[in-house]
């Protein structure tokens, strides 16, 4: 979201040792290695709310979980359960929000028709029955079984007038949950990557020429209808080039508005005094059901594993065991795909297949709604498909008219359960390869790619995930014309996946089936990237293209770009490795520890200040007596010069003077383009493309005009000029103002943070939440430190609301409490039995 939202909030304001492996390392603990758990499920509190829960088995493990994240959360859960089973419309009312995708919010009467489609079709309750890998694992099942014991008991013990948490107390739509409800919020979770850019568009879709008036086309060939309209239908169809443009555009919109992740392995060659590094730094929503939450989780002598989860899953998602640390960051690669079928214009639910013409099926969706008298009502829509999937109208708010063709979307990620499998064998993988296996064999991953690094001394970057099987040969043998405009890199956008169309009159352009992958449809997973190293790989979400420059990676198009500029972020990200492992950064000495690595990230450094801002202060200096016309009005911006100027380190902390100015500046002069296409002296190289495009035009009336624009903005919010970045930019907590350092994505600044409004408020919308970074030795346990930015709890009661809040404010971090005997010297140990 990004630029665009500090230009937003610019109006706004101008309007108003381990227990399970202690053999193995050496480390003691009061539980011994390969021993039995406790008999009951126990959860160990230590600083920060930070739950450290130990059972004898996966049911209890899930108990465990289950209890202590709906005492920190129950409020956010229960919200997320009325979604998924399609009730939001009746509690809450149909014109009230959801955000059933990444960032993005619909109508809670849209959000339902979605979720009662999936229910009505029963996908989830299909995939649970299907064995593994498709289905969930014994240990899944017992987990989830576990959870829902767990979730059940602390809210019978609290009762529903009891919740601490003002925002659920009492509520009517707060109940006790079933195993159903966890798997279909899990789906709902994998399934989140195509849910926001085409919800509405699937829900909404409708033919543009009603079909009660048309003839019954043969079945046995193409006709051409006897009559055309006498007049266009609404929504007449677009070019292929605005086709193009508009999905393009749509897409570059979603992912402005949705996470993002760093993430940096180290290996053994660039350590010091270690084996293995690694650095997670997931950007997700600060509010909702995508919050992170952390825990331990143990089951001595089986799996021994600590780090975050999304809320309501009883494994860690991100985080480290004994022997592995792992990421994840968000990929570019496409969950979805669009096929272009054409239509009868006098009966657009009929489209042709190989020389047929075909019914769409229709689907009469059912769901209740509270009517604005209290009482309940029905709203009953049809909702329209083909044999590739439903049909959608727009992406994003973009409209893709219904007239002489259609467009279906096919979900690669809609029949998959696989990821839970996923993330229990990679919380017990035991090396970098035991991750590419896990990877390989599930094919489960969403929509990430991951990161890891090992006791070994190696790290890894990895691409496999649930991908379509869109071969470089299958897409040149289908894609439309629009397709292939989409799919090319002619329209690249950063960090925007290629979108592809293919022509669904022929059959065979429907995604083949590959005898090596997991499931229908799924690209083989030894056709995906991956690259091990003993120096460094990383991801900032571009392609997987420069996960280290040293050896650049090829892969199918439909993976993302190779040879394209890459974002500031990811060449902040591949400059702060090489730099720190050369000792070129001015920092003592060579290589990565856990201190430097901790103070590079917070340094809130801008690559974009690197880059630009000598050739922004020079423009300014050079003004006419200090002057620069917009729009017809001269704006004098001689105090912004000496401000700008004196913001030498270039760093977003949050006593920064002038970094305020530039964040504003560079939001206007960035807009929604692409990094490459701003006036730079020196164009993209893809010999250098760590160091290319550079050199800012400060002559340019392109960068004259956003610094003018920048400086009438800041005039107008009544933010000073030289406003410290904690002046501007803070989270609300109780009533108290928490500073929050870091800046926008496009800033190249690592730790990334966005500013936006929430329920008419400045907060932070989206950026740094589990952040974590961890480091191997040949033996001993792991050594981690951990800061949960947005803390564990969601309840304004809770002293866990906002204590780590106030910790990521200050630069600071938790040291991680693994071994039995960390955990027992806890000042603040409390213990909770579930016996």
């Amino acid at each position: 979201m990004a630029v665009m939202a500090v230009v937003a909030v610019i109006s706004t304001m101008t309007a108003a040792g381990a227990s399970g492996s202690a053999a193995a390392t050496g480390t003691s603990g009061a539980v011994p290695a390969g021993g039995p758990g406790p008999d009951k499920p126990t959860i160990r509190y230590t600083e920060y709310g930070i739950p450290h829960i130990i059972a004898s088995n996966w049911e209890g493990l899930g108990t465990g979980y289950g209890y202590a994240v709906a005492k920190d959360n129950i409020c956010t859960l229960a919200d997320t359960y009325l979604m998924v089973n399609a009730q939001r419309s009746r509690y809450l009312g149909a014109d009230g929000k959801a955000s059933p995708g990444e960032n993005q919010s619909t109508t809670n009467l849209n959000s339902d028709l979605y979720f009662q489609r999936i229910n009505d079709n029963r996908v989830v309750e299909r995939l649970l029955d299907q064995p593994a890998p498709n289905g969930p694992e014994p240990q899944v099942k017992e987990a989830i079984r576990g959870y829902v014991q767990g979730y059940n008991r602390y809210l019978a013990e609290t009762g529903v007038n009891n919740i601490t948490d003002p925002a659920c107390r009492g509520a009517a739509w707060v109940r006790p949950i079933t195993e159903l409800d966890v798997y279909r919020h899990a789906h709902a979770e994998i399934i989140m990557g195509s849910a926001d850019p085409l919800l509405e568009g699937e829900v909404n879709a409708q033919p543009a020429v009603p079909t009660s008036a048309a003839p019954k086309p043969s079945s046995a060939a193409p006709k051409p209808s006897s009559a055309a309209p006498k007049t266009p239908p609404a929504g007449a169809p677009l070019s292929p080039e605005e086709t193009a443009k508009r999905i393009r555009d749509a897409m570059a919109a979603a992912r402005q508005q949705s996470m993002g992740s760093n993430a940096l392995a180290v290996g053994s060659q660039g350590v010091s005094g270690g084996t293995g590094m690694l650095l997670a730094n997931p950007h997700f929503p600060w509010q909702g059901k995508n919050r992170m939450w952390q825990s331990q989780l143990t089951i001595p002598g089986v799996a021994n594993v600590s780090g975050a989860s999304l809320l309501g899953f009883p494994a860690i998602n991100i985080g480290h065991n004994d022997d592995v640390a792992w990421s994840h960051t968000i990929a570019t690669v496409a969950p979805f795909g669009l096929f272009d079928v054409q239509v009868d214009p006098l009966n657009p639910t009929n489209y042709l297949v190989d020389g047929a013409w075909q019914k769409m099926t229709s689907q009469q969706v059912t769901v209740d709604i509270r009517n604005a008298d209290g009482s309940l009502g029905k709203v009953t829509r049809t909702l329209w498909s083909t044999r590739y999937g439903p049909i959608t109208t727009s992406i994003q708010g973009q409209a893709l008219p219904w007239v002489v063709s259609a467009h279906a979307v096919r979900d690669v990620n809609m029949d998959n359960l696989r990821a839970l499998n996923t993330w229990f064998h990679l919380d017990q993988a035991t090396d970098v390869h035991d991750v590419v296996h896990t990877l390989e064999s599930t094919e489960g991953v969403p929509f990430f790619n991951t990161v890891a690094t090992d006791r070994k001394g190696n790290a890894l970057y990895a691409d496999i995930q649930a991908t379509p099987n869109i071969t470089d040969e299958h897409a040149a043998s289908c894609l439309t014309l629009t397709g292939k405009i989409l799919f090319s890199q002619q329209l690249r956008l950063p960090n925007v996946p290629p979108i592809s169309i293919f022509d669904g009159k022929r059959s065979a352009c429907d995604w083949p089936d590959d005898p090596n992958a997991v499931a229908p449809g799924l690209l083989d997973p030894h056709k995906q990237p991956r690259l091990i190293r003993s120096d460094f790989v990383g991801n900032a979400n571009d392609s997987a293209w420069l996960a280290n420059p040293e050896q650049p990676l090829s892969f199918p198009r439909v993976m993302g770009d190779t040879a394209a500029p890459r974002s500031l972020r990811t060449q902040e990200l591949i400059l702060t490795a090489q730099n720190r492992i050369d000792g070129t950064d001015g920092l003592p000495g060579r290589g990565f520890t856990p201190e430097n690595m901790r103070q590079l990230l917070f340094a809130d450094n801008s690559r974009a200040a690197d880059l630009a801002l000598n050739a922004t202060v020079s423009m300014c200096q050079s003004a006419p007596f200090g002057f620069i016309l917009v729009d017809g009005t001269l704006v004098n911006v001689s105090e912004a010069c000496p401000i700008l100027a004196a913001w030498k380190d270039h760093n977003y902390t949050s006593d920064s003077r002038g970094s305020w100015l530039f964040e504003t500046y560079w939001a206007l002069l960035v807009g929604r383009d692409a990094i490459e296409k701003l006036p730079w002296r020196v164009p993209f190289d893809p010999k250098d493309p760590v160091h290319t495009p550079n050199s800012l035009d400060s002559g340019s009336s392109a960068v004259r005009d956003a610094f003018g624009r920048a400086v009438i903005a800041l005039r107008k919010a009544g933010v000073p000029l030289n406003a410290r970045l904690s002046d501007v930019q803070k989270v609300t907590r109780n009533g108290e103002q928490i500073p929050i350092h870091g800046s926008i994505s496009e800033l190249g600044v690592l730790n990334v943070v966005t500013p936006g409004m929430v329920d008419g408020k400045l907060d932070i919308v989206f950026g740094s939440s589990f952040v974590q970074q961890v480091k191997f030795t040949a033996d001993g346990p792991p050594q981690a430190s951990s800061v949960l930015t947005y803390s564990q709890s969601a309840d304004p009661t809770s002293p866990h609301y906002a204590d780590q809040t106030k910790l990521f404010s200050a630069g600071q971090w938790v040291t991680e409490r693994f071994t039995e005997d960390q955990i027992s010297a806890s000042p603040a140990l409390e213990v909770k039995v579930l016996d």
